[in-house]
């Protein structure tokens, strides 16, 4: 954007080409930024590809059709998935330049019915990341309104889909930087021969706990050295196959036919399909292409795959297998083996820094889609911490890096054999491919709105690509398949019986809530007394007063003069302006001083810690007092009230501004007499000066007597445990504790 205005402001003499080549310049910087980060994980598969491939069964013969045909595998595999899958369609799926699972799914709750997210409502719709560019309104699709909006049960199973594919890539995450760096590390026994296995491990399992310890510190601090390494790596990898070629087997090429693909599964049968669980392992980190689209631009992104990463790697597998048609001994070591002598020690170094890289962005990749499941209800709440103050975006979650970090140290000592992490490796990666596939053939008939035949094409090739590895990859199952399956159904456990719980508690606040009527018909004073100070009543109700407003009263009849029912919920975009962030309504007259406040969050915007809540809501108070307007029958519906607030938000000719009234609340209340404000905009700031309370409800989740057991476990003892462990309320929005006041509530579910 910068670099657009700089153009735009200069002078009538500025060329149209000139326009073009600071585009074409921003779009190439991004492009060789986007390397360290998104292409850490693809390109490091050379290490261990090959030798998973060729681990077990599959055995090379002198007409090394094997070779040639694992090469077609890898070749077309790279190409149908990696090139015409990701780069040409799914990247085209942006939901406002997001990307992501949670994308494809974001985009599917807002033109269907199938959200589980609580309190959504009209006013919502009218967010400017709401439609899609080109489209006043969220299209539908008739084919697919019916069965898809009318069985909460298909709402639940695609949520669980969802859920799937996101466990998967966060076992990615244990996975990554466990093969990545034992593999680079391994390369070392080629000189040290007589070097035991234990030291290799010992050695990888020290890199790891330092790469996760530097965690806290971000990763804009190294970043600036990301995109070298990883660029430097293709270039040595590349040249390195080029070497190979032409010194060893140029005839090599003629592998990439795809005849040789059914010559290696008719001449191998079993072994060569099994063999297939290996060879996934090439397209390991594509999916990274489409989640860090939000941190990029779709075409520097596609630029940096097509022209760079994807002939580079190519080259690399054809290198390597031509080395291995002439050195069928040194299979299980190829990759180092078919580096010349004199660049060995460079590359390694090279090579190794690749690696934690590449786990790097992984790392970062999780903590970003942890908090993606926080704020869509599907992840207890965790300590975030933002590492940048200049980059957005750029998180640390302490709770979650050092789980990550023992597990990859579990598997790293426990398996110890890159051939052992790639069988549970590839499992986890085909099956969110094939999640995205499925959710991408949603997207074309829902969002797109294709031919239903179009998205069945797309789900049958690429769907089928995908199961053919899935389906080689389970008979790994037994051996270290096992890890993925137990790691993601303990995640789905946990994020299921979490959004479980929260939307059981949320029906209970609303079947349980006091109706505005109700509170109206007690008078202005609401039968209690009213003391000196603002009084922000937190809610998970986007709608009527909550049910610890009437438990606090009746175990402490008075109440703040200023009422405030705050309501923070995450809706189906990205990312929600400031300016659309409040919505700010009356309950009843202005005698009774009652305000609603709904704070809108996206599921990619972050809470910050820093981020000033109380003034913010006393601003945005104080705007709509202003610009009222008086209801003419004397008592304004909530309904009404919502529209009233996005009429006067998006109004040009506000009476305030943001700093107009921060300098407000830095006045003497003696001052305040001088300026042109409502006097209930002057109540308002009185009753700030006088203090602020924030009343959070602590609620305790019980399961009812006649439930089952199961669901009795999950209430009583799992969802329980989870809420007391997590972080509250009061912490996500920077409650000082000395304002905090707790009500205890048990609901039944």
């Amino acid at each position: 954007m910068n670099q657009r205005s700089s153009v735009e402001s200069v002078e009538g003499g500025a060329s149209h080409q000139s326009i073009k080549r600071v585009s074409y310049s921003a779009v190439l910087t991004l492009a060789y930024q986007s390397l360290g980060v998104v292409y850490g994980d693809l390109s490091t598969s050379p290490l261990y590809v090959y030798k998973t491939t060729f681990s077990e069964k599959l055995r090379l013969r002198e007409d090394d059709e094997e070779i040639y045909g694992v090469l077609s595998y890898i070749f077309w595999t790279f190409t149908l998935v990696a090139l015409f899958k990701y780069i040409f369609i799914v990247m085209s799926a942006d939901d406002n330049g997001e990307g992501g699972t949670f994308a494809l799914y974001s985009l599917l709750c807002r033109h269907t019915n199938l959200g589980i997210l609580p309190n959504q409502q009209p006013n919502d719709e009218k967010l400017s990341a709401y439609s899609i560019e080109g489209s006043d309104h969220p299209l539908r699709s008739s084919a697919f309104k019916l069965p898809f909006e009318k069985h909460e049960r298909l709402h639940k199973a695609l949520l669980i889909f969802v859920l799937l594919g996101t466990c998967m890539a966060i076992g990615d995450a244990v996975l990554t930087p466990a093969i990545s760096v034992l593999s680079a590390v391994s390369g070392v026994r080629l000189k040290f021969t007589g070097l035991h296995e234990n030291y290799v491990v010992v050695v990888s399992c020290i890199i790891l706990i330092v790469l996760f310890s530097l965690q806290h510190h971000g990763t804009h601090r190294v970043a600036f050295i990301f995109a070298p390494i990883v660029t430097a790596w293709l270039l040595c990898i590349s040249s390195i196959g080029v070497y190979n070629i032409v010194r060893w087997n140029p005839s090599v090429i003629n592998a990439l036919s795809p005849v040789y693909m059914f010559k290696l599964l008719k001449t191998t049968g079993m072994a060569g399909w099994v063999s297939l669980g290996g060879v996934v392992l090439s397209i390991t980190g594509v999916e990274t292409m489409f989640a860090d689209l939000g941190h990029f631009s779709a075409c520097s992104i596609k630029i940096a795959f097509s022209f760079l990463v994807y002939p580079c790697l190519v080259l690399a597998y054809m290198g390597e297998a031509a080395f291995l048609s002439r050195h069928h001994e040194d299979i299980q070591r190829s990759f180092y083996k078919a580096i010349p002598e004199p660049v060995f020690w460079p590359v390694f170094i090279v090579a190794t820094f690749a690696a934690v890289v590449g786990s790097q962005a992984v790392i970062s990749a999780t903590f970003s889609i942890i908090s993606q499941c926080c704020a869509l209800n599907c992840f207890p709440r965790v300590k975030i911490i933002h590492t940048s103050s200049e980059i957005y975006g750029q998180i640390y979650i302490p709770e979650v890096n050092w789980m990550l970090m023992c597990l990859c140290l579990a598997v790293t000592i426990g398996l110890r054999d890159t051939n052992m992490i790639g069988h549970a490796y590839g499992l986890a990666v085909t099956i969110v491919m094939f999640v995205t596939t499925c959710l991408m053939a949603l997207v074309m008939i829902v969002v797109w709105r294709k031919r239903i035949i179009t998205a069945v094409s797309f789900l049958l090739v690429f769907g089928s690509i995908e199961l053919l590895y899935f389906s080689a990859c389970l008979f790994k199952v037994p051996e270290s398949g096992w890890i993925p399956l137990a790691l993601s159904s303990f995640l789905m456990v946990i994020m299921y019986v979490w959004n479980y719980g929260t939307l059981k508690k949320q029906q209970f606040d609303i079947e349980n809530k006091v109706s505005v009527d109700r509170i109206v018909t007690l008078g202005p004073s609401l039968g209690m007394v009213r003391v000196p100070g603002i009084g922000l009543l937190h809610t998970n109700l986007a709608t009527g007063v909550p049910a610890v407003f009437g438990h606090f009263v009746t175990n402490l009849p008075a109440f703040h003069q200023i009422l405030v029912i705050v309501c923070v919920k995450p809706v189906h975009v990205p990312y929600v302006t400031e300016e659309e962030r409040f919505l700010v309504g009356r309950v009843g007259t202005k005698e009774y001083g009652m305000f609603r406040c709904i704070v809108r969050y996206g599921y990619k915007d972050l809470l910050q810690e820093n981020y000033d809540f109380e003034n913010r809501v006393v601003l945005e108070l104080i705007r709509f007092v202003e610009t009222e307007e008086e209801p003419s029958n004397g008592i304004m519906e909530e309904a009404d009230s919502s529209t009233q607030m996005v009429e006067n938000q998006n109004h040009e000719a506000h009476t305030l501004d943001h700093l107009q009234v921060m300098k407000l609340m830095d006045l003497n209340l003696g001052n305040l007499d001088t300026l042109c404000l409502k006097d209930e905009s002057i109540k308002i700031l009185s009753a700030r000066e006088s203090g602020v309370a924030y009343i959070v409800s602590h609620s305790y989740a019980k399961a009812k007597k006649s439930s089952s057991v199961v669901k009795k476990f999950a209430i009583n003892i799992l969802y329980a445990f989870l809420s007391k462990n997590c972080r509250g309320p009061d912490v996500a929005l920077n409650v000082p504790h000395t304002s905090l006041l707790e009500v205890g509530m048990a609901y039944y579910v």
